[in-house]
């Protein structure tokens, strides 16, 4: 882990940092200068030169690089990444609570919950941190960015341990609805049990034999035609789990660009929502032992108000 950042955070965003490696005893320094280094290490568009010519790289005492320093071999270097533009998500980011300790949001649909990738100012938790004030607000749990619904992150430092606890420990009551086609030949609840896996670099999570490590209760709250809302309570988290599950059962999420194949869908085309949201979230406070409930007020879009999965 690295030492504390001696930058402040920006828009919301800490400071990101990269260590020199070391070299061997008897072995030269495989860069020259530490602008050599930042420049083999760092994209294009991190802009090196103009970055240390602003002072925007500092050692861990908040000094500046200057960029001509002989190469350096084990040090941090801080600096904030340059911001590409972002489109913003049409749906606005809901405060359910807010105290000392947590914050619970109902994050919209096609929201990151944590900065990753293209998606970084327009996320929850950079939202949150900015609207409320709250630097050190961190994510107890996480939803996937096409999943809206609750989500609850700590407030302080001091707490974020206690509050990732209660997810990490499964002591955490989650339950979700999904619209969905309806099959009228399955039974009624069901319970959805099998091995998901998710490999680096492949943007579906499958379902392999083996040990099941995967388990969901369905319920059918409602039929319109062919279609129904879904209740679904999950007992693990894994990745995709329930978009996963039903796509294996035949009944796709509408609006799932993912499941069960993949479809292309323009960065900022926002017109067809993943009909899942994480509607309810109960928990007994870590802290204070008091029970929590939170609900999210997001709708879901019946297929026939758009357009066919």
């Amino acid at each position: 882990m690295p030492p504390r950042s001696p930058l402040p955070q920006r828009h919301g965003l800490d400071a990101a940092w990269i260590r020199t490696p070391g070299t061997a005893a008897d072995a030269p320094a495989p860069w020259a200068t530490m602008r050599d280094f930042l420049a083999a290490r760092l994209p294009a568009r991190a802009m090196v030169d103009q970055m240390l010519e602003a002072g925007e790289f500092v050692d861990p005492a908040g000094r500046p690089w200057g960029g001509d320093e002989a190469y350096r071999p084990h040090t941090f270097v801080w600096f904030h990444r340059p911001l590409a533009p972002e489109t913003p998500a049409p749906f606005p980011l809901e405060i359910l609570e807010v105290n000392d300790r947590f914050v619970v949001v109902d994050k919209p649909h096609f929201m990151a919950t944590t900065p990753r990738g293209a998606h970084v100012q327009e996320t929850a938790l950079v939202k949150a941190r900015l609207a409320l004030d709250l630097p050190e607000l961190a994510p107890a749990h996480r939803l996937d960015r096409l999943t809206a619904g609750v989500l609850v992150f700590s407030a302080r430092r001091e707490y974020r341990g206690a509050y990732q606890g209660v997810f990490q420990s499964a002591r955490a009551h989650k339950t979700y609805e999904a619209l969905a086609p309806y099959e009228p030949s399955l039974d009624f609840p069901r319970r959805l049990t099998g091995r998901i896996e998710k490999r680096r670099g492949v943007l579906q999570a499958e379902l392999v034999p083996g040990e099941p490590n995967a388990e969901t209760l369905v319920e059918v709250v409602e039929v319109r035609g062919r279609y129904a809302r879904y209740r679904l309570t999950p007992t693990t988290g894994k990745t995709h789990q329930l978009r996963v599950q039903m796509s294996a059962l035949g009944m796709p999420i509408v609006g799932d660009s993912l499941y069960p194949s993949v479809v292309e869908v323009a960065p900022d085309d926002f017109t067809r929502p993943l009909q899942l949201v994480a509607r309810r979230l109960a928990f007994t406070d870590p802290i204070d032992g008091r029970p929590l409930d939170f609900s999210s007020a997001r709708p879901l879009a019946w297929p026939d108000a758009q357009h066919p999965h």
